[in-house]
């Protein structure tokens, strides 16, 4: 059997592209995957909620096969590449002529898409997984959102694939607390990736001001790009607080040496896209805690494997009470990234989830 390939690769700056390398290279080890092949027996697409994807979703339209949802909420992708009229015409055939003045409305309140929860409530994904034979997602959500909005597709859940990193030296990540001015016996929490809104960024912040007052030892890294500048400037006076470091975007060795430095990763997310985090199952891969919000995305993961972090109006206790325990029994932290680490070589191995891969990909070729 040969697979088409469809997915953003690195040096792409995304985590989908991490992903997809490290599937392609697992999956060619059961056969013939090539990267947009055209005489192909069954095609994958992989889709995520950025403009990176758009060629491969008119792609995965026109010739339809296996999709991958990295993101079950489509409506930020399709409303960044689709016009005012066309937009309102998607919305209308995912939800009914009579939404089409709430499509409009939302058409002009468009700025507020990346933290207002309605956009997130109507994923506009029914289009794409009625055309395909079958849609891969990695996690409970995501799947009953495929599944609500296109009850005639075939959805697969395949947890998401960790492939285990050579990681740096040891003697690196602790030259990089060095560099960021982290002292030995100093805990070090570390929010990695693109900020956006919805990472809660500003309860992050609070939170740890407020730990800070009973923990002065307590550090925070804030690690990536803002998605947009009006953000990083709303952002710039709390990322000067004491006890806060910044860096840019990390490469992938440089990633690996500031996930070596952290004592815990925190990686909230509200309003959820039906997501599974990469960023969360790297860090749980190689033995860090990791604080994540409680909800059906991250309903996999057993008790005791990480920190689950309140939604709403106990969003910022929660958190700084998780945070207090971790930086009060760092026995503890130790216990929580033992278990989490034991969980995704369990269930998240690139070979297995390879293998689930093919095996759906053989069910639904041509």
């Amino acid at each position: 059997m040969k697979v088409a390939f469809h997915a953003p690769l690195p040096p792409a700056r995304t985590g989908v592209a991490d992903y997809a390398a490290a599937l392609l290279a697992a999956l060619r080890r059961h056969g013939s995957v090539e990267d947009c092949a055209r005489d192909a027996d069954v095609a994958l697409y992989h889709l995520g909620n950025n403009q990176l994807h758009g060629e491969i979703y008119r792609r995965a339209l026109a010739h339809p096969g296996v999709v991958v949802l990295h993101d079950a909420v489509l409506h930020h992708f399709l409303m960044g590449s689709l016009d005012r009229d066309a937009y309102i015409d998607e919305f209308v055939y995912n939800y009914g002529e009579w939404h089409r003045a709430q499509a409009e409305d939302l058409w002009r309140g468009r700025a507020n898409s990346g933290f207002d929860r309605r956009y997130f409530d109507y994923p506009m994904l029914k289009r794409i997984a009625e055309r395909s034979r079958a849609v891969v997602v990695h996690n409970p959500a995501a799947a009953r959102m495929v599944r609500e909005r296109a009850p005639g597709t075939a959805v697969v859940e395949i947890p998401h694939l960790f492939a285990p990193p050579e990681l740096p030296p040891g003697w690196e990540a602790i030259r990089m607390r060095q560099n960021l001015g982290v002292r030995g016996h100093e805990f070090l929490f570390g929010v990695f990736g693109y900020l956006r809104e919805s990472k809660r960024l500003w309860a992050v912040l609070r939170a740890f001001q407020r730990l800070r007052q009973a923990r002065p030892d307590a550090r925070l890294l804030i690690a990536g790009p803002f998605v947009s500048s009006d953000l990083e400037r709303a952002a710039a006076p709390l990322l000067g607080g004491p006890g806060i470091v910044r860096l840019p975007y990390l490469a992938e060795r440089d990633f690996w040496r500031a996930a070596g430095a952290v004592d815990a990763c925190i990686n909230l997310r509200y309003p959820a896209a039906g997501e599974t985090s990469g960023i969360a199952i790297r860090l749980m891969g190689v033995g860090k805690p990791v604080l994540l919000t409680d909800g059906e995305e991250n309903s996999r993961y057993p008790a005791g494997a990480c920190l689950r972090i309140e939604r709403g109006v106990a969003e910022e206790d929660s958190l700084r009470y998780n945070m207090f325990l971790l930086t009060s029994r760092k026995e503890c932290a130790g216990e929580i990234g033992l278990r989490a680490s034991g969980h995704i070589v369990e269930r998240h191995q690139a070979v297995e989830i390879a293998k689930q891969y093919w095996e759906t990909l053989c069910a639904y070729r041509h």
